[in-house]
């Protein structure tokens, strides 16, 4: 074999593999160098998911007829002014993705800088250039790409779909204009518009919520916290929903870096972790953070995609994350999202007249018959569910017509099935699920107790022996010195054995075996090399669902008050330990719409 230098268009095509991986990739690029470019709207357009055409138009600064040659060269930018690869202003800064581009496509850059009176255009295809020629353009810059990949014939069997392709390419846009909300931007399939952005007006924060608003939809922007917060010159802004607003995957989980949306996985654990306490670890929060550092702070330069960064103090980050999430979900108190009223709301069907008949059994699904159809085994009430409907009224301790402004949560008027408290707000009804309720509580008790100095602990009078597989006991004996801080002791009896005899003290009459089995299965899931106090959130919201009121038990009006007087004190209290609310509010104005007196 003989070493000799590759062909320049080899080259480029060679580069292109890691900065044009499909078409989506391309809008990124070219968007980018918009924004850069100072655009103050920016339209798109794509045919047959970007494969035959790719158009970015502009209004920015434009180009010269002698910046259009270089803009094609590799490593060719204005974006470097002082060679500086540490602080990085802009989004571009590589140079290589026109040429990259323009190496597996058909590529016409039309381009008039601003204040001169010629537009210029250059072509590339495949790799060939031409020289600039004059052209007609108002001031910009629009970029064309038609065939892509039709130099390099293998990419075009690993495209997907034209709506996978396409829906590829909203993303990446909507995640440039929810960091960039002073800028327009529409995308278009030649027909209609995906995408339809105006220019967000005002202060920053608001002008961002309009744009998330648009992009995320409203029960994001009326579920919200913001967050705001600032340790050692970084700065993170942005908005989280709270935790009963929440999805089954991470698609609407959005970070960005000194305005770069990015994919880091220490982000992202980072938001995992600060919603440890409040959601199950299958549900993911909505999220759109916004974290701004000196250059010095973080490498950008990581990948071609620039999708990855690394921070210098990457403990400070993370901190200053978790820390701030924290804080917005304590301010939050025991508020829960709005949807799950609307869904509540949504739940009632009401019965056509001709079903109506007195004495008959009413059509199969004419009401909801439960609050949530996907509740856990242990959530459900220990009675017959084939047994009467059964209702207790509570003794009236307050006037109908006198609920104290300062209980928000109301007052209990009755019980219904064993299982939800019913109480009166001045303005409408709640409903309690009195287990998800008492969840919260004691497990906001445990961290509370552990944090003060530790759980206190009660003997077991007969203690209790249960049997595991023998993985699961080492397991937990592994881990008996930690679950004893957390008031929970243990000890082996047998290789497949293990003998509990104290329980902390919070817990009550708990169901220790339930609790047992559910901590073998949540310490087979955890990193070996954290601590049990590292995973808190899990090991306490298993105990604290097991020292929970379950449903089935009747409490007393007394009871019921006490258990809504302490939720309305308590932090999270809108939803349990695993991210399901523990009550729904309806407003009175909305169940009159129910019966048409609205």
């Amino acid at each position: 074999m003989v070493l000799r230098l590759l062909p320049e268009t080899l080259i480029n095509r060679i580069a292109a593999g890691e900065v044009v991986e499909r078409p989506a990739s391309v809008v990124k690029e070219l968007c980018e160098n918009s924004i850069d470019a100072g655009a103050s709207h920016i339209d798109v357009t794509l045919r047959d998911g970007g494969q035959s055409l790719i158009s970015v138009l502009d209004d920015g600064c434009g180009m010269t007829a002698n910046e259009l040659s270089l803009a094609i060269e590799r490593h060719a930018t204005s974006k470097l002014p002082d060679d500086d690869l540490v602080t990085i202003n802009s989004l571009g800064f590589r140079g290589e993705a026109l040429p990259s581009i323009g190496a597996v496509a058909r590529l016409v850059i039309t381009s008039r800088r601003t204040g001169t009176d010629e537009a210029w255009k250059i072509t590339v295809q495949g790799g060939r250039k031409s020289d600039p020629e004059p052209a007609a353009h108002a001031q910009g810059t629009s970029v064309e790409v038609r065939d892509l990949f039709y130099a390099t014939p293998a990419r075009l069997k690993f495209m997907k779909s034209v709506r996978a392709e396409q829906n590829q390419a909203v993303e990446i846009l909507n995640r440039l204009a929810m960091a960039n909300p002073n800028i327009g931007f529409t995308l278009s399939d030649g027909n209609r518009h995906l995408i339809k952005l105006a220019p967000a007006q005002g202060e920053l924060f608001s002008a961002r919520m309009v744009r998330l608003m648009a992009i995320m939809g409203r029960d994001f922007a009326d579920n919200a916290m913001t967050i705001e917060a600032e340790r050692q010159g970084v700065r993170l802004t942005g908005h989280a929903s709270l935790p009963t607003l929440n999805r089954g995957n991470g698609a609407k989980q959005f970070l960005f870096v000194n305005g770069r949306p990015v994919r880091d996985k220490l982000l992202v654990g980072a938001v995992r972790g600060a919603y440890r306490d409040f959601l199950a670890s299958d549900r993911y929060p909505l999220v759109a953070l916004f974290l701004e550092l000196p250059g010095e702070a973080v490498d950008v330069n990581v990948h071609p995609a620039k999708t990855e960064v690394r921070f210098r103090d990457a403990g400070l980050v993370r901190g200053l994350i978790v820390g701030a999430l924290k804080h917005g979900l304590a301010d939050a108190g025991h508020r829960a999202s709005s949807t799950v009223s609307d869904a509540a709301l949504g739940a009632f069907k009401t019965t056509p007249a001709s079903y109506q008949f007195w004495g008959t059994s009413r059509p199969s699904g004419s009401m909801s018959q439960t609050l949530s159809d996907r509740s856990q085994e242990f959530h459900r009430p220990l009675d017959d569910r084939n047994a009467p409907p059964q209702a207790r009224q509570v003794e009236d301790l307050t006037p109908h017509d006198d609920i104290p402004d300062d209980y928000p949560l109301g007052v209990a008027r009755g019980q219904l099935h064993a299982t939800y408290i019913v109480s009166q707000t001045s303005d409408g009804i709640v409903i309690v699920d009195q287990h998800a309720a008492h969840e919260r509580l004691v497990h906001e008790r445990l961290k509370a107790a552990l944090e003060s100095g530790g759980v206190a602990r009660q003997g077991l009078l007969i203690p209790e022996v249960i049997e595991l597989d023998e993985a699961a006991v080492a397991r937990l004996l592994e881990r008996a010195h930690e679950l004893a801080e957390l008031g929970l002791v243990i000890e082996g009896f047998g290789p497949a054995t293990i003998v509990v005899r104290e329980t902390p003290a919070l817990l009550g009459d708990t169901d220790v075996k339930g609790m047992i089995l559910d901590l073998a299965d949540d310490l087979s899931e955890m990193d070996e090399a954290l601590s049990l106090k590292d995973r808190l959130g899990d090991v306490v919201a298993s105990m604290a669902c097991h020292g929970s009121v379950r449903a089935g038990r009747i409490m007393n009006g007394a009871e019921m008050n006490a258990l809504l007087r302490e939720m309305e004190a308590t932090p999270h209290s809108g939803q349990c330990s695993h991210g399901r609310p523990t009550y729904v509010a309806l407003k009175l104005h909305d169940i009159e719409k129910l019966f048409g007196r609205r």
